[in-house]
């Protein structure tokens, strides 16, 4: 594993992806894993995968995924990832960086995260397949006069299909109902602030609306109360930071707004079933 530092390093597109978009269809057998994708690692663009065949084990913000069938997976900006292995596969990828992507689909895209890896059906596979070929031919295509505009557009027709497969996989149905919409402004918030706001008032009071209905909004949509969203976002940052860096648990969690650090060490023992040394310790082994 490459030496830690004072920040969580992040992967960047290569040079040669310099418009901002990288695209292409690859096989992967079990001895031709590549050593970068084994290494925990997390990047400043969007990745979108559809797996046309195999199966392979992913580990996104150090959840395990096993994906043996056809399926799409999308890994946000910033996510903690690596495959563990992969076996006979044969899949599509894009890398794609903000400035190219649609601002409702990126917007989308923010309110949907964290996904996991999401099975489809052959109807679907094939039309994602379809997409990713036009945006492959399109990428190769580097004399042509319209170039960047028209290989934008195809993948972001390509994303939209994506987005479309967890919207429609979603357990939020009703997509204009109230709670619903109360819960994605409530995740969009936290997203933001939550290394400053720790209660579940600082969220009402942004959104102008009660604590009890805010609790009873967030919790018939994902089935969880507020306090349980705020501390799973603190703790799932405070893994990262330590699995990247060599900051000391008392330095993280002044960083995650918390200068009570036996508080702090208490609830990521709480919430983790370990303690913040033992998690660092036993993933860098």
């Amino acid at each position: 594993m490459a030496g830690k530092s004072k920040y969580i390093p992040v992967n960047t597109l290569a040079k040669e992806f310099d418009k901002g978009i990288a695209v292409g269809k690859y096989p992967i057998t079990d001895l031709r894993l590549p050593r970068e994708a084994e290494n925990s690692h997390r990047h400043d663009y969007h990745f979108f995968i559809l797996q046309e065949k195999g199966t392979s084990h992913f580990e996104i913000d150090f959840e395990k995924h096993q994906i043996k069938e056809p399926s799409v997976i999308y890994i946000a900006p910033n996510q903690v990832h690596r495959i563990l292995k992969a076996e006979n596969i044969k899949f599509y990828l894009l890398a794609i960086n903000n400035e190219n992507l649609h601002s409702e689909y990126l917007k989308l895209l923010q309110e949907i995260s964290p996904t996991k890896p999401l099975p489809v059906s052959s109807k679907h596979l094939s039309i994602i397949s379809q997409a990713f070929l036009l945006c492959i031919n399109l990428f190769e295509e580097k004399e042509s006069k319209l170039y960047l505009s028209s290989l934008k557009d195809s993948c972001n027709t390509l994303i939209s299909l994506f987005v479309s497969q967890y919207l429609d996989k979603s357990k939020q149905v009703d997509t204009i109902s109230r709670f619903y919409l109360i819960t994605k402004a409530f995740k969009l918030a936290l997203e933001k602030n939550f290394t400053r706001d720790k209660r579940p008032a600082d969220y009402a009071q942004k959104l102008n609306i009660s604590v009890p209905y805010l609790n009873e909004c967030v919790k018939n949509t994902t089935g969880f109360p507020v306090t349980y969203h705020i501390q799973q976002r603190v703790i799932l940052e405070a893994k990262r930071l330590l699995y990247h860096s060599d900051k000391s648990v008392k330095e993280i969690a002044a960083e995650l707004g918390y200068e009570d650090y036996a508080y702090f060490s208490r609830l990521f023992n709480k919430s983790t079933g370990m303690t913040a040394l033992t998690f660092r310790n036993k993933n860098h082994d």
